[in-house]
């Protein structure tokens, strides 16, 4: 090999390690609660806010997830809304926590339930901010790209919801697509 062809490796190389640094640099600056309790966490909450997820489009109102304890550990999710008609639109996935035993980071998958070993098509599930009640819970993805605001109440009093998006605020999310949900 040539030195060029050595020097063009040695670059692309350097170019690659510090895209990937930089990466997870920006995933870090992203804090989760110190831990959590998987059976305090389990049950019912329903999304006040979002940012945007194409999995969620068709959802217009009463957007809710439930958790419960699979057999195995993991903890089964049960996402469900009502489209704009009327419409139940439901979707059953799994969790994996990543950090056991803080619990504060999971992997879903919404894959088919055959291929939920597979480690791809799992998403980040990092739990930023939760109230000592577990009542109020907000939701993130490192990337800063996804974002929900969940309660165990449809409706949740403005002055908590601005307090739990603040804190998104001030770990550098981007709140001006921010979807305020519509529950009926």
């Amino acid at each position: 090999m040539n030195n060029k062809l050595k020097i063009l490796a040695l670059l692309s190389g350097v170019a690659f390690l510090s895209v990937a640094a930089l990466t997870y640099a920006s995933e870090e600056k992203v804090n989760t609660v110190s831990n959590v309790d998987l059976n305090k966490y389990l049950g019912t909450w329903h999304e006040i806010a979002r940012k945007p997820l194409y999995f969620q489009n068709k959802c217009d109102y009463n957007v809710t997830a439930n958790y419960s304890l699979n057999d195995n550990g993991t903890v089964k999710i049960d996402n469900r809304c009502y489209s704009k008609g009327g419409k139940l639109e439901q979707s059953i996935g799994e969790a994996f926590v990543v950090n056991a035993p803080a619990n504060t980071k999971l992997k879903v998958s919404f894959l088919p339930k055959s291929l939920r070993w597979l480690p791809v098509g799992r998403g980040d599930y990092w739990i930023l901010k939760l109230d000592d009640n577990y009542q109020v819970a907000l939701v993130g993805t490192p990337n800063k790209k996804y974002l929900w605001l969940l309660s165990r109440t449809p409706n949740l009093d403005p002055t908590v919801t601005q307090e739990f998006l603040d804190h998104a605020k001030n770990q550098g999310y981007d709140l001006s697509d921010l979807i305020k949900t519509k529950q009926k």
